[in-house]
């Protein structure tokens, strides 16, 4: 058995061929870019999402029809790993190349609290590191971060401006990212005040309360989903450097408990599943359905993943762009989420 977590990795040049930032014929494809061209590059990372999780790695529960195709058409690399089993040093080292045991980030190291007025963020990366961003930009791409970072909060030298990304939206701070339904996120240097209520991401089901009703759990969403955001802002920043090449690093919160996603979402998975509610016992928010949950925000951030790669066909950039996926480490063990019943590891 493996001691070190895979990342489940996903590598496709849309148009056929597959490598890491380098055009390639890795699986006998053809290049279909001419021999000086810059290949747009999108790399996807989910959150705790397992190796078993998707179709393409054997799932037979959670429908990712997109990711699959993806599988289909390029590359599943089978034994690239994760540098860590803990999201701020998994990055690090996925952004730095070094060794775990070389890298600065070394475990999700807090820098603030848990309440709302906290300061954000996690041990931030010095200002001279050197990262795959600043390189690419250097290059002459287009560089944006979208989705979750936790390797330095605002007004740090972590900050993904200062290491090499021109755009930014999203959760500075993992602790922040626990809630899908945060009160604010960021926009480069800019907080960006959303329409949700603050509640904690960490409490349990009052007593008082039926576990078997679901207007128990009201308290818990919002109006504005956060991935929903994100893949927005993803779509958007492709629109606008359609004609230059670009590199996107798009780090969703998916499928890290806890348990949260729209109803049109957990209606497609309704009574799918034997389902126990989830109470908030073994951390995070409770959720009557939480099996049910975690399936349909894995097949929601699949259904963006979709859009993107529809959005690159229209725009014609399907034949020159690279489109990775993979994931910061394996499964979790707590926030109502069941890794067994999902053969997630």
């Amino acid at each position: 058995m493996e001691k070190i977590t895979r990342r489940r990795f996903i590598g496709t040049l849309t148009a056929g061929a597959s490598a890491w930032a380098l055009p390639g014929c890795l699986n006998g494809s053809k290049w279909f870019g001419k021999p000086d061209d810059k290949p747009n590059i999108i790399y996807i990372l989910a959150d705790d999402l397992g190796y078993g999780d998707l179709g393409c790695y054997g799932q037979k529960k959670i429908r990712t029809p997109n990711l699959d195709q993806l599988a289909a058409d390029g590359i599943r690399f089978t034994r690239h790993y994760s540098g860590s089993t803990v999201c701020a040093p998994s990055r690090c080292v996925l952004l730095t190349g070094k060794h775990t045991g070389h890298c600065y980030i070394r475990s999700n190291y807090e820098m603030g609290g848990w309440g709302p007025d906290e300061p954000e963020g996690q041990l931030h990366i010095p200002a001279d590191t050197i990262t795959l961003s600043k390189l690419l930009r250097n290059a002459g791409y287009a560089t944006a971060a979208v989705g979750k970072w936790g390797l330095g909060g605002p007004d740090t030298t972590g900050h993904p401006n200062r290491q090499g990304f021109d755009h930014w939206f999203g959760y500075l701070c993992q602790r922040v990212a626990h809630n899908y339904y945060p009160t604010h996120l960021w926009r480069n240097t800019q907080k960006v005040v959303l329409e949700n209520d603050y509640f904690s991401a960490h409490q349990r089901l009052p007593e008082d309360k039926d576990p078997y009703d679901k207007a128990s759990y009201a308290p818990y969403a919002g109006k504005q989903y956060s991935v929903d955001l994100m893949a927005d802002e993803a779509l958007q920043f492709i629109k606008t450097h359609k004609n230059q090449p670009f590199f996107l690093y798009l780090p969703f919160p998916v499928p890290h408990v806890a348990l949260q996603v729209p109803e049109d979402s957990l209606k497609e998975y309704q009574n799918a599943f034997p389902e126990t509610p989830y109470q908030g016992e073994n951390g995070y928010l409770p959720h009557p359905a939480p099996r049910a949950a975690y399936a349909a925000m894995i097949t929601r951030m699949d259904q963006h993943i979709g859009r993107i790669m529809n959005l690159l066909k229209q725009l014609s950039l399907d034949q020159n762009t690279l489109v990775i996926f993979s994931s910061d480490n394996g499964p979790t063990f707590n926030g109502g989420s069941d890794s067994a019943f999902f053969h997630s590891a």
